[in-house]
């Protein structure tokens, strides 16, 4: 016997699917520290080197120092090939193995550009740093099934976490 469903039951399966992404927007203290918890390799989009310095050097090299292990992806600097000891990436396309974590230290109007790569990358986590946040990426990685964090600091984040 085929069942089908009544107008009513597909609203609310629909509703259930058309909602079911938003959990993986994280907020939460207890995500965000299950998320530093659990994640080992983080790729850093946007990453400066030394001699620039500023929270996209500082912080991957506090979570560096942390335990975690930082892939650089600069966007600028092209003459620079490592960072923070690591040798640098020009695409999340060249990371292998993948990381577990996007770290993104851009505008949130540069956000959008990396969508495709990151997508394709296919990561656990895309955590945009403080002050950097896009609804519209942020909905179609989750969509995706990848979770999410907005206008967050990692190392703000990570200090009462043990690691």
């Amino acid at each position: 016997m085929d069942e089908k469903l009544t107008p009513a039951a597909t609203e609310a399966t629909e509703g259930t699917e058309a909602t079911e992404w938003r959990s993986h927007l994280l907020e939460h203290a207890a995500q965000l520290t299950a998320v530093l918890s659990s994640v080992h390799r983080i790729a850093v989009i946007g990453i400066k080197p030394a001699i620039v310095g500023g929270p996209a050097y500082y912080v991957p090299e506090y979570l560096q120092r942390a335990g975690y292990e930082i892939v650089p992806v600069p966007v600028y600097y092209p003459d620079i090939t490592v960072i923070l000891g690591a040798a640098v990436h020009r695409s999340l396309r060249s990371v292998t193995p993948p990381a577990d974590m996007v770290l993104l230290f851009r505008r949130s109007g540069d956000v959008a550009q990396h969508l495709d790569e990151i997508l394709a990358a296919k990561p656990r986590v895309v955590w945009m740093q403080r002050g950097i946040y896009d609804a519209d990426v942020s909905e179609r990685l989750a969509k995706a099934g990848i979770d999410v964090v907005q206008d967050r600091c990692t190392m703000i984040e990570h200090r009462p976490v043990q690691h």
